[in-house]
């Protein structure tokens, strides 16, 4: 197997955190998260599908034989992110305020850009929720254009922000997908 030592290096020079899905034994539990206090809890992500130029003009011109591709992946990715803790085994079931879906389109890189937006006030963070949405809408777009383009590839799946709860805010450097 293969490992990047620049990302070995920089996961040991990390400070040290706990894991906390994880208890005393080693053993996984899910995390209780009573004592903590409600916020207002945001998440935001963001990922991309690349395709061949063809299955991109495919999708803007809106004739795919299943329906409009852009506006069945945000209902997917909506739903995605509703249904994420039956998708992740310890992740808290959460009562969902808000779900924002967008898709930005780079005809020059030929990739659709998913980003979402995932809240709600409670006692555990969004941050899967955002994810889960981006991922799904994702694969709904390659399931929906697999037939002319099964070579496509999603890449830089990843949160870009957080609000909320105990360890506040948090924003990664946006970087151009």
């Amino acid at each position: 197997m293969y490992y990047d030592n620049s990302l070995c290096n920089e996961f040991l020079n990390m400070p040290t955190k706990k894991l906390t899905h994880f208890d005393e034994r080693g053993e996984a539990r899910m995390v209780d998260v009573a004592e903590k206090n409600e916020t207002h809890r945001v998440a935001v992500a963001t990922g991309r599908i690349l395709m061949l130029p063809a299955t991109l003009k495919h999708i803007l011109a809106g004739n795919n034989k299943k329906g409009d591709v852009l506006g069945i992946a945000r209902i997917a990715a909506i739903q995605g992110a509703k249904r994420t803790s039956e998708l992740i085994p310890l992740c808290h079931p959460i009562a969902l305020t808000k779900v924002a879906v967008e898709f930005s389109i780079n005809r020059k890189a030929s990739a659709v850009t998913c980003t979402a937006q995932a809240e709600t006030v409670g006692r555990t963070g969004v941050e899967m929720e955002a994810l889960a949405a981006v991922t799904t809408g994702l694969l709904t777009i390659y399931d929906m254009c697999k037939a002319v383009d099964r070579g496509m590839r999603m890449e830089g799946i990843r949160l870009l922000e957080k609000k909320g709860g105990k360890s506040g805010h948090w924003q990664t450097a946006r970087t151009k997908t």
